[in-house]
């Protein structure tokens, strides 16, 4: 099942997609699928992130290619860091360049999204806790990663964490197809089956250091090919089973 966040006539809502359109819901579907009125057609709503996390978990360098054209070691355990809940924005909206980095990259990734509240789960159970997955797409400025000592500011700023264009449940992640275009050329390209630690590896892990929360976001590593992005750029990140998640690219006023 497909679920997603939409705008309609100045109301957010919850929706489940449908052949005949959105079904809007009157609370997030992790906690129960309440129908409220009827249908509306695709066309006539505005897609949101499909997500409110109180947080964003990431992981760093898990994909093997990735770690070599970063020049670095292979992790022994997963690399994590935070984006903030601020960060995130919806299948066509703009990522803004901040004035203050010179280099800003995209990174295309599996989004996982937990559906309920998680601390130290064991990996054999940690499909249990998770809702679905979507796409997004880890805007990093990659000058000052590398010129600080930790990710926290170039992972940071409003508009980098793009996530979309819907919460698909019923999805297999181990060995799904993962690219990103940038003005329609084919910059990324991957499969799942790449990541270093898989989907229940890395939710037993996060897990036994902070409990997540349902709506909480879980991004899962980037393939090899992340690179530099423009103004007037247009990013496209699509998953096998999931869909697009597109972005336009726009500098800070």
């Amino acid at each position: 099942m497909r679920f997603c966040r939409f705008l309609f006539k100045d109301r957010v809502w919850w929706g489940m997609l449908e052949d005949e359109g959105v079904q809007p819901l009157s609370a997030p579907p992790y906690y129960r699928i309440v129908r409220e009125g009827d249908p509306l057609p695709l066309e006539e709503v505005k897609l949101l992130a499909p997500a409110e996390p109180s947080k964003i978990v990431c992981l760093g360098l898990n994909y093997a290619d990735h770690a070599r054209e970063m020049g670095v070691e292979l992790p022994k355990e997963p690399v994590i860091f935070l984006k903030p809940p601020s960060s995130v924005v919806g299948p066509g909206d703009k990522i803004i360049l901040p004035a203050v980095s010179r280099r800003v990259d995209y990174e295309a990734e599996l989004a996982i999204i937990i559906g309920r509240e998680a601390y130290e789960i064991p990996k054999e159970r940690a499909f249990d806790y998770i809702f679905g997955y979507t796409c997004a797409n880890d805007v990093t400025a990659r000058d000052l990663q590398m010129k600080d000592v930790q990710w926290v500011r170039s992972k940071s700023f409003n508009t980098f964490c793009p996530l979309g264009p819907w919460i698909e449940t019923e999805l297999d992640p181990a060995d799904l197809s993962i690219q990103l275009k940038q003005n329609g050329e084919i910059k990324q390209k991957s499969t799942t089956a790449n990541l270093i630690f898989k989907v229940p590896e890395i939710v037993e892990f996060i897990s036994s250091i902070m409990t997540l929360l349902p709506g909480d976001v879980i991004l899962t590593g980037t393939p090899a090919g992340v690179g530099p992005v423009r103004p007037g750029d247009v990013l496209e990140v699509s998953i096998e089973g999931i869909g697009n998640l597109t972005n336009p690219v726009d500098k800070k006023d």
